[in-house]
């Protein structure tokens, strides 16, 4: 895995984050007649994810680095990075809607795009369900509510089969690896502890403070989880070798280390549906062992 101080900033620049209920549009200096959008900026890669999803795509004239998803995105003009802006960038790609992050850009960035006149909506999600909602407003504001309506629909109706299927099952104790060396893990603040929790799992640092704090292998090795996962692409297999020394964790005794790809469960688009599908097949398989 990555080192963890890179780690962390490329788990945020990517768009894991803190879901606090999505704003409602127009909260922003309104440019233009006010009707639909027709050339947006996203400050995120996840948003931009949901601009394509949400069938608005053809709309995006700016977006930042890591938007690389779907494929047409690595074409737009990119104007900076989740945490800084290049504001002549932005002048001359005329936006007349900025989509921001509300937990991960900086408030200075949203409050200056603002002072230069630029309507900024900001869009968060706290729970997976608020990716539909999220989809239902970019659809509202880029005059494409059909599509995004459409998407929505098939979001949420995958999220309730998984529901379904995992409702009931016996709870394993799971422990979510961010990064090591110092360990980096996420609360029950965020999406990905409620996918886990959705799949029969318990985060064991759910509780404590923060969004992704770093914590100390001490403070593993005494929550004793029976699954440990970590958001690494499926060959890479050296992030395991870290915990071979440590047979007192029940994880490590039954081999129950799990790789989730990160692009499917870092960002809170319509694809976190893929990564919650893949912590659910691991824990399953963890809880099928004899």
């Amino acid at each position: 895995m990555a080192g963890s101080t890179d780690a962390v900033r490329i788990l945020l620049a990517a768009g894991i984050v803190l879901i606090a209920g999505c704003q409602p549009p127009g909260d922003g200096l309104p440019r233009g007649d006010g009707g639909p959008a027709e050339r947006i900026i996203s400050l995120a890669p996840h948003i931009t994810e949901l601009v394509y999803a949400a069938g608005a795509g053809d709309r995006l004239v700016g977006v930042v680095a890591y938007s690389d998803y779907p494929f047409e995105a690595r074409s737009v003009p990119r104007i900076g990075d989740s945490f800084r802006v290049d504001y002549e960038a932005v002048s001359v790609l005329q936006p007349d809607l900025v989509l921001a992050w509300q937990s991960g850009n900086p408030a200075e960035i949203v409050m200056r795009l603002r002072e230069l006149g630029y309507r900024v909506v900001e869009l968060e999600a706290t729970v997976l369900d608020d990716v539909a909602a999220d989809l239902r407003t970019i659809g509202d504001l880029a005059g494409t509510g059909s599509i995004a309506d459409q998407r929505a629909d098939e979001f949420s109706a995958q999220l309730e089969t998984l529901r379904k299927e995992y409702e009931g099952v016996r709870m394993l104790r799971v422990f979510y690896q961010v990064a090591a060396n110092p360990y980096f893990t996420i609360t029950g603040r965020h999406a990905i502890s409620a996918a886990i929790d959705m799949c029969g799992g318990e985060n064991v640092f759910a509780d404590i403070s923060g969004l992704a704090p770093s914590i100390t292998l001490e403070a593993i090795i005494a929550e004793n989880p029976e699954v440990i996962i970590a958001p690494v692409v499926p060959e890479d297999e050296s992030w395991k070798q870290g915990w071979q020394d440590w047979n007192s964790i029940d994880a490590v005794t039954r081999a129950n280390l799990y790789s989730i790809n990160p692009d499917v469960i870092n960002r809170p688009g319509p694809r976190i549906i893929e990564g919650v599908a893949q912590i659910c097949a691991a824990l399953d398989t963890a809880r099928n062992k004899p």
